[in-house]
């Protein structure tokens, strides 16, 4: 899949969040790269193809009245392109998976632990897009 595509429905997915959800979503960065930087996986303890999407920032459930006061860097949610198409055989498999880890790292921005996270897309069903 071209990485035009796959930012396209990465994009389409963030768009299409509940209103709910979707208003408190703020200062976050949403970049695709191939693989984890070496940082990331040395800081992680994780192979280059040992993750899908990453969350980095201070969830909301963390942000005192301090968040914001001085200048913020934006959250980031990384995707890992190379890697999610790894798993998949088909554009159709790349874009669910693309949904499930990007909706997976935005419960970490909203808070929420791995089991939190997995009981929550028990009912997921995917958009084909």
């Amino acid at each position: 899949m071209t990485r035009e595509k796959f930012e396209d429905i990465a994009e389409k997915v963030f768009e299409q969040l509940p209103k709910l959800f979707g208003d408190k979503i703020d200062n976050v960065h949403i970049v695709v790269e191939d693989y984890p930087s070496e940082e990331v996986m040395h800081g992680l303890h994780v192979s280059k193809r040992g993750l899908l999407g990453l969350y980095q920032g201070v969830p909301l459930t963390h942000r005192g009245s301090w968040y914001g006061t001085s200048p913020t860097t934006p959250d980031k949610i990384s995707l890992y392109q190379a890697n999610i198409e790894a798993e998949c055989k088909n554009d159709e498999e790349v874009s669910e998976r693309i949904q499930e880890v990007l909706l997976h790292e935005l419960g970490h921005y909203f808070g929420m632990n791995e089991t939190e996270i997995r009981n929550a897309m028990k009912n997921f069903k995917p958009t084909n897009y």
